[in-house]
């Protein structure tokens, strides 16, 4: 079954990255059915690109003039962009470049074509894309990768994706000397979801330098397995922390690097739950323009409160806090009261999983996970 995205395509070239598995290849088939491709992932065509990247010219010289080609896995031969730049510019040829890592495109200069070519990101399904299909425990067991949600067996290909990563985007492409040390960082650095960077800790629990994991936790950030989080620095009484919070792109992969295939425990919801949010900010930005920036915002560690997102939109903020509770509790206004004196400050939100919508007398908008994707479906989460 084809579920319509979000995501909608330029008019001028652009780059389309986002994790294995995310369905941009699909969407690519239905979006340009008549465009030319160059396949990158069938090994012939690299092979062949690899040991003359000229013929790319050849190959090109027969593509009519303004019409869309499109180049799925470009990370793989970067040195590719060369011509690509030359036909946008000698021919009004219009380039999809597709990948799932940024990681080579950066180190290969894809500066080249600033200005020529837009920076485009497919993220995992969003609950507005499923629509009566979305479940928030599936989701919070599985995730909303398309290539997870599309399979009979879930939480076996779970499980197959994280080898097939370490397989065809690790070790093919000789991103980490040590293999298995990475191996080991990948279930440890999955403990960290929605918690803030304590690289020392994870260097000693997977049993590498500290040094290594700085360049792991790179590598997860450029082949677009997860993000981080920026604290946000303001002028209120108390000083916040420096370092940014970590978060995976989809709560089943989160689970499968933890190598557990069971439901979440009460345990885990908090931080699956937490993190399905920040998911979905970061695709309604990237979708919709949903903010400027997003950050989280915290008090020293002493005192320990703490807003989960602080979103920043031409000046005006909006903060939510996340809670993976059933029944409202005062205490969960705690973080969001302090930084009440923020200038600029516009609304204040709780979500949690389910349950009626409230709102506390100092005007703090209690709201089911349910009713706050149909915010940003809607695009009125902004007042």
């Amino acid at each position: 079954m084809t579920i319509p995205r979000l995501f909608d395509a330029p008019r001028k070239s652009f780059f389309l990255l986002g994790p294995r598995g995310a369905g941009k290849s699909t969407w690519l088939r239905l979006t340009f059915p008549d465009a030319h491709v160059v396949n990158l992932l069938a090994e012939d065509t690299y092979q062949r690109l690899l040991a003359n990247p000229g013929l790319l010219a050849a190959e090109l010289q027969a593509v009519p003039d303004g019409r869309w080609v499109v180049m799925d896995e470009i990370q793989r031969l970067p040195t590719l962009l060369n011509e690509v730049h030359r036909f946008i510019e000698e021919r009004s040829l219009r380039f999809v470049l597709c990948g799932s890592s940024a990681r080579k495109l950066k180190r290969a200069g894809v500066n080249l074509l600033a200005g020529r070519a837009l920076n485009r990101a497919m993220h995992p399904f969003t609950p507005e894309e499923l629509g009566e299909r979305f479940a928030l425990d599936d989701a919070l067991q599985h995730g909303l990768l398309p290539i997870v949600w599309d399979s009979e067996d879930r939480a076996e290909t779970l499980v197959a994706y994280t080898q097939m990563y370490l397989k065809e985007e690790i070790q093919a492409e000789a991103l980490v000397r040590n293999l298995p040390g990475f191996a080991r960082f990948l279930p440890v650095v999955a403990l960290f979801h929605g918690q803030t960077l304590n690289v020392t800790n994870i260097a000693r629990e997977a049993q590498v330098a500290r040094t290594t994991v700085t360049g792991y936790m790179e590598i997860l950030e450029e082949t677009l397995l997860g993000f981080q989080l920026p604290a946000y620095e303001t002028r209120l009484r108390v000083r916040e922390r420096k370092l940014p919070k970590w978060y995976w792109c989809d709560p089943g992969l989160v689970r499968a690097m933890k190598r557990v295939t069971t439901p979440p425990s009460p345990e885990e919801r908090g931080a699956l739950f937490e993190g399905l949010i920040a998911q979905s900010i970061r695709a309604y930005t990237d979708y919709r323009n949903l903010c400027d920036e997003c950050f989280y915002w915290s008090t020293p560690a002493q005192t320990r409160t703490e807003v989960d997102f602080l979103l920043n939109r031409a000046g005006e903020f909006l903060a939510v806090e996340v809670k993976s509770g059933g029944t409202f509790a005062e205490s969960w206004c705690k973080g969001l009261r302090v930084l009440a004196a923020l200038p600029g400050l516009c609304r204040r939100l709780v979500v949690y999983p389910e349950g009626p919508e409230l709102r506390t007398t100092d005007g703090i908008e209690i709201l089911p996970f349910s009713k706050f994707s149909s915010l940003l479906a809607a695009d009125s989460l902004w007042p």
